[in-house]
């Protein structure tokens, strides 16, 4: 993890940002004590989000209907009646 101070991130940004693209952390600091860090951003993985779709479709598919032969909306009004 690199350190630097508030003067020296401002003057090194677009250097601290090479860092950080690169997987590196950059703690930037006041009078020594830490008041940022800066981190590689979180991309979104499409593939991922598809794979955890389709897993919830196939749960749903496998989930049995209710024995009673009721719906959710059923439950809803029947909880509002007590």
């Amino acid at each position: 993890m690199h350190h630097f101070g508030t003067f020296e991130a401002k003057n090194k940004l677009s250097a601290l940002l090479d860092l950080v693209e690169a997987g590196e952390e950059v703690t930037i600091t006041r009078n020594g004590k830490p008041v940022a860090r800066l981190v590689p951003a979180e991309t979104r993985d499409v593939e991922k989000a598809r794979a955890a779709a389709a897993q919830l479709r196939a749960i749903r598919t496998r989930t049995k209907p209710d024995p009673d032969g009721l719906t959710i909306r059923d439950y809803i009004e029947m909880g509002r009646r007590y």
